[in-house]
């Protein structure tokens, strides 16, 4: 048994990749979590058919019925080809969670157009929340960055006795959490504006969809050209320096 054991963790260790920067476990971790072109795709064009729908239509359960069915196709796709479904359930939850928001708006009496705009209000907070986090990470001295490293190399706070991978970590966090606090600076307003009455609620629609979708993605194409020109060194050893022994 003890051999069996043994045996799967000598597997186990050989298949787990294995890096010598922290710039090689960043450009890792980002390629798993970002999926790739298709993974993107799948994550945005949901919405974008959600919006589309809605400002030609203006057919609030069509707009819903049709993005949540292209979702569901791109899911439909993947457990055919048997490949990972996570970025497309991260689209099917947004929506999910999207119809929560647009129903609470509709027991509350607002209208269609009011619904509409209630769509984009978890995506706002979402991103506002992991904002805040991610700069408390930064301003803490533990930027969010520095945990991916840990959860590869197997000691989640390790790196963070290297001053270098500390600084190393904490600019790349910026990076990351730029677009979404960009996002939230330019959405809230906009919706706040359509809520209240102070500009045409299709308008915020519009608005909305154009800064999540037409402004949100050149943001990340932006801020990930930066982290890919930070990893483009290799220069930055996992393993942190030796202390020096007390005298």
């Amino acid at each position: 048994m003890t051999d069996d054991v043994d045996g799967g963790d000598a597997v186990a260790a050989r298949d787990k990749p294995r890096f010598e920067t922290v710039e090689a476990v960043v450009r890792h971790q980002m390629a798993e979590s970002l999926g790739g072109r298709r993974g993107i795709l799948e994550a945005g064009i949901p919405g974008i058919v959600f919006t589309a729908v809605w400002l030609i239509a203006k057919d609030l359960r069509l707009a819903l019925v049709l993005s949540g069915a292209v979702a569901l196709a791109a899911l439909g796709l993947r457990l055919i080809q048997r490949s990972t479904v996570q970025y497309v359930m991260n689209a099917i939850v947004g929506i999910g969670i999207g119809w929560v928001f647009v129903r609470l708006a509709a027991s509350s009496g607002g209208s269609e157009s009011d619904q509409a705009l209630a769509f984009f209000l978890p995506g706002i907070i979402w991103s506002g929340i992991y904002t805040l986090a991610l700069v408390s990470s930064c301003l803490a001295g533990w930027p969010f960055i520095g945990f991916l490293v840990g959860s590869v190399t197997g000691d989640p706070t390790a790196w963070h006795d290297d001053p270098q991978i500390v600084k190393l970590c904490s600019r790349l966090t910026w990076l990351f959490l730029a677009p979404g606090g960009i996002g939230v600076a330019l959405q809230g307003p906009v919706f706040l504006l359509g809520w209240t009455g102070a500009i045409d609620k299709d308008l915020a629609v519009l608005l909305l969809g154009v800064l999540r979708l037409g402004l949100g993605w050149p943001l990340r194409i932006a801020a990930w050209g930066g982290m890919i020109w930070l990893l483009a060194r290799d220069a930055t050893p996992i393993e942190p320096a030796p202390r020096r022994a007390e005298a």
